[in-house]
């Protein structure tokens, strides 16, 4: 363990860090969260003797022995591998969904990548949201994309650049998600290297990025909105002291959670705000610090604004209950919202690299569905002759090679399905299949 982190968080002189050193030294738990609109019966019973994650109701706590890349259903987005403190972030937009009287919610994850918190916030989203993700990084924003696309929902939009454009953005988004960059101290039990890097310049650097996010974004929160502050990190310098500073400069307010005592989340450490800690000496799972600030102001009701005309589209009966895009290059699909958050923000948004679901690919004469309409929850699934093949098939297919299916399937576009529930597309032309599934997504090692 990493000697000046001791000291630093011995110098808190805070009762709440009892026991953390210690539990720092531990394994990691590991824990998944299950998609909301995919997951299957026998998923559910094969996770019928794990312990549920207390404030996430579709929260697993799952063997540390479990090798999820082999699992088709993590690559069919049945289930995301996500830290269990991180799933909170449902349960905040629950109560924050019900504050605002259940409407819907137009959302903005500013640091988005990897995508667990996005995919929990979107999991939890009132009938009628839309979310918006960024990401700076291109290779994490890569990252993103695939995994929200798995993930199948169609209300989501994911762009890539700096924030600072969002200065254009006014007074528009209900919820801001700031998980911020920090000093990593929650990752210390899963990142060595973590351990090894942090030091009180790299604390004090992280704190200063972190104000530098929120001036970007806090122009863009509506009057009556809600800014989730979040960190993976322990120290009061990035956590409590950020919140303080944030309030004082825009003249927020943390807002009471009022959290259940029995999940053993703390409160915040010499402070009268409301925050919230993740400690791993008192909980199942990694550490994490979090507050929710309220704009001054009234939430508005929102009108759908969808203004820019959409082409005939030439294959309308692959998905169900979106609205399709024919570019000439390129079939997406849209839910209204979605939409209308699109044409709202026009080109506000920056470098756009995913928009609800793309469909299909247009080449010449041939249009060829995507990836992310098979596991999209808007697929129209008969669509498509279907075949259900078996673990080693479907791992032959995720890892891209050539797959044999037998005779007697159609010429065309066959939909690939795993316990029921779709993989991927192949091509049948006769005297082979061709694996669509995308080159980048690949499993590269067993």
């Amino acid at each position: 363990m990493n000697q000046e982190f001791i000291d630093f968080i011995n110098a808190e002189n805070s009762p709440v860090f009892d026991g953390l050193i210690p539990a720092l030294s531990n394994p990691p738990v590991r824990s998944i969260r299950l998609n909301p609109l995919k997951h299957s019966n026998s998923l559910i019973n094969k996770l019928s003797g794990s312990l549920n994650v207390p404030w996430e109701p579709l929260g697993f706590y799952v063997d540390k022995e479990n090798s999820f890349t082999v699992d088709p259903g993590l690559h069919q987005g049945l289930y995301y591998v996500q830290d269990a403190s991180s799933m909170i972030l449902g349960e905040v937009t629950r109560r924050i969904s019900r504050m605002t009287g259940n409407r819907p919610l137009r959302v903005f994850d500013s640091c988005a990548a990897p995508g667990g918190k996005t995919i929990s916030i979107l999991s939890s989203l009132p009938d009628g949201s839309a979310l918006m993700a960024n990401e700076f990084d291109f290779s994490r924003a890569e990252i993103l994309k695939e995994n929200l696309a798995k993930w199948g929902f169609a209300n989501v939009i994911v762009t890539r650049g700096d924030l600072s454009r969002m200065n254009k953005v006014r007074n528009y988004f209900d919820m801001i998600l700031a998980d911020v960059p920090c000093s990593g101290e929650g990752m210390f039990r899963k990142s060595p290297e973590a351990q090894r890097q942090w030091s009180t310049a790299l604390v004090e650097q992280c704190a200063s990025l972190q104000l530098e996010i929120i001036d970007k974004i806090i122009g863009s929160l509506s009057p009556g909105g809600f800014l989730v502050y979040s960190t993976c990190t322990f120290n009061t310098i990035e956590n409590e002291r950020n919140v303080e500073l944030i309030c004082e400069k825009y003249s927020l307010e943390t807002v009471d959670l009022d959290l259940p005592s029995q999940w053993c989340i703390s409160s915040g450490v010499n402070t009268s705000n409301f925050c919230y800690r993740f400690l791993p000496s008192r909980l199942k799972g990694e550490g994490l610090f979090l507050s929710v600030l309220q704009k001054p102001g009234t939430l508005k009701e929102h009108k759908l604004n969808i203004r820019n005309p959409r082409n005939v589209v030439r294959y309308p009966t692959w998905t169900t209950d979106l609205i399709i895009s024919d570019d000439g290059k390129t079939i997406n699909g849209y839910t209204p919202s979605l939409l209308s958050m699109i044409d709202d923000l026009g080109k506000k948004v920056g470098n756009v690299i995913a928009t609800g679901v793309e469909v299909a690919a247009i080449k010449g004469k041939d249009v060829i569905p995507s990836q992310s309409l098979a596991l999209s929850v808007n697929l129209a699934q008969e669509s498509f002759p279907s075949i259900d093949v078996d673990t080693d098939i479907a791992l032959n297919y995720l890892r891209r090679q050539n797959i044999e299916l037998g005779t007697g399937l159609p010429k065309g576009y066959v939909l690939l399905k795993y316990n029921g529930y779709p993989l991927g597309f192949v091509k049948n032309i006769g005297n082979r299949m061709n694996n669509l599934y995308p080159s980048q997504w690949r499993i590269k090692h067993l």
